[in-house]
């Protein structure tokens, strides 16, 4: 027996060192055959992603059409561009591809040809907006303020476009749409006040060079957020050597400092949004035009209801009761409901109170959009009417639209949002140009150094009576406080329409907004010389 385990023991010794030197082939990636199988596997899949991977390109893409329509009583034949810039830092290296689609009018001298970059807000969302609902030569067809039907949607030429006075370049932020971080850059780098400013003023840069625009007169437009782009953006563009002839401002955000708690500046601009939105919905007996409530609620917002705000608790019963009266004359609110919001109703409750009675909500965007809750307690309404109505429309139209008659074809998904994306906490500190840094925003103050600085520089301010995210008064208090010189204020101008945040969804409207832009255009593309 004892034999037996000897040679036991020997033969087990004997066989210890090939199986740990199999283990440990298997363990460094050794060669045995189901280890290498597996890797095989691993390979053959990585490759196979690699292959299909849809990423952006650092090679600038370019796709150009050719296009005609009839607008303001002329046929115009015009060249549509969609394609990619790439955006490089300091040291030449490749960190962004942004999406931009252009629409160049044929025949034109280039040099003397006007040229506006245009771009939505949010912060967050790609140029679908003011490109097929306002200013390119084919608009989504939508008129009255209410929910769009589902497919077909309607697609037609724009007869208001501003082709016949600019050449038109829409183009989409980092994240949003098809604009993408490239390499290793994460798109965490460009979400922030001043890192989306400076995109931006590079992807300008880069067009501009590019298609030898640098003698054209030039335009920036922007909408929502895209109005507090626009402020920092013409100072970096000033500053690196590129005067504009024109900001536009739609829908204008400029100052996000009046909004945090404890300031009553928010409650004094809202409130004649809310006198606008009350005289819509009938809410106002024996109600004036929409201008003369409109006025009466600014005189009251900045005189006796900001001085009784400003008095906070220690204002007296007697003159809560009587502004309290007078709020619920101007914005068809019970005084009993005002009081008990001590004053100061958020925009929330305001929307779902106003109509409470009927059973329905009102718009942020849009306060003429209707919306229905589940029921009619509660203090906010449970979603925006306004801004669900359309957009199912709008995105399967330009995605549609871009593939097809633009012939841009790419495996990328055309994203409605960047917000959502790993890494999107946008960075809302600024460095304005003077002062000192700023822990929210506010660009007007940017802007307002632009134009000592280029004295020709002319804003025009385009504001919709109904919009209760950017409220048209919030944007005459913001420009105001640019302390320009009596010389300078005349740089400003304010346009209004009735309608909302997108007032260009309705006909009217975007009629009086092409004829106010042509007169802006013909008034500054020659440095304000005729």
């Amino acid at each position: 027996m004892r034999r037996l385990l000897t040679a036991a023991c020997a033969a087990a010794l004997l066989a210890a060192p090939a199986v740990s030197m199999a283990q440990e082939a298997a363990s460094s990636g050794g060669s045995g055959p189901i280890r290498s199988a597996a890797e095989r596997l691993r390979n053959a899949n990585a490759e196979q992603i690699e292959k299909n991977w849809t990423r952006a390109s650092a090679d600038e893409q370019t796709v150009t059409t050719s296009h005609s329509i009839t607008a303001h009583g002329r046929a115009m034949r015009y060249k549509a561009t969609a394609g990619t810039l790439t955006v490089r830092n300091d040291a030449g290296m490749p960190t962004a591809s942004l999406f931009y689609v252009a629409y160049t009018l044929d025949g034109q001298p280039v040099g003397r040809r006007p040229i506006t970059y245009m771009f939505n807000g949010g912060p967050g969302s790609p140029t679908v907006w003011l490109h097929m609902g306002a200013f390119g030569p084919m608009r989504v067809q939508t008129d009255a303020p209410v929910v769009e039907r589902p497919g077909p949607f309607n697609l037609a030429p724009n007869d208001m476009t501003l082709l016949d006075k600019t050449d038109l370049v829409f183009i989409d932020m980092v994240g949003a749409g098809y604009s993408r971080p490239l390499g290793e850059t994460p798109g965490s780098a460009f979400w922030g006040v001043d890192q989306d400013a400076d995109t931006f003023a590079r992807a300008i840069m880069r067009y501009t060079t590019k298609f030898d625009r640098w003698s054209s007169p030039k335009y920036v437009l922007g909408e929502s957020y895209g109005t507090l782009r626009a402020g920092a953006l013409v100072h970096q563009l000033e500053s690196r050597g590129m005067s504009l002839n024109g900001v536009v401002l739609l829908s204008s955000i400029m100052n996000y400092g009046v909004r945090q708690p404890g300031y009553p500046q928010n409650f004094v601009t809202l409130l004649p949004t809310y006198a606008a939105t009350a005289w819509y919905h009938n809410k106002i007996p024996n109600k004036p035009s929409l201008e003369e409530h409109v006025q009466r609620a600014r005189e009251f917002a900045i005189g006796p209801y900001s001085a009784a705000l400003s008095k906070g608790h220690l204002i007296s019963d007697a003159e809560r009761a009587q502004i309290a009266q007078q709020m619920s004359a101007l914005i068809g609110i019970s005084p009993e409901v005002l009081d008990q919001a001590n004053l100061r109703l958020e925009l929330s409750p305001f929307r779902k109170e106003l109509l409470r009675d009927r059973r329905q909500t009102v718009g942020r965007l849009d306060t003429r959009y209707l919306g229905i809750d589940a029921n009619a307690v509660g203090g906010s309404p449970e979603e925006d009417p306004s801004s669900s109505a359309i957009t199912g429309a709008y995105f399967s139209i330009f995605r549609d639209y871009v593939a097809t008659t633009l012939n841009y074809r790419t495996d990328m998904d055309y994203r409605q949002s960047a917000r959502g994306l790993p890494g999107f906490d946008w960075d809302w500190s600024h460095r304005p140009p003077v002062g000192g840094p700023q822990t929210t925003p506010n660009t007007a103050v940017d802007l307002a150094t632009t134009i000592r600085r280029n004295p020709h520089l002319k804003v025009l301010a385009l504001n919709g009576y109904y919009d209760a995210a950017t409220p048209f008064f919030s944007t005459e208090y913001d420009l105001a406080q640019m302390m320009l010189e009596p010389h300078l204020r005349g740089n400003l101008e304010f346009t209004y329409y009735e309608g909302g945040h997108m007032m260009y969804t309705a006909r009217p409207a975007l009629e009086q907004l092409y004829t106010d832009m042509a007169k802006f255009y013909d008034e500054t593309q020659n440095g304000g010389l005729r």
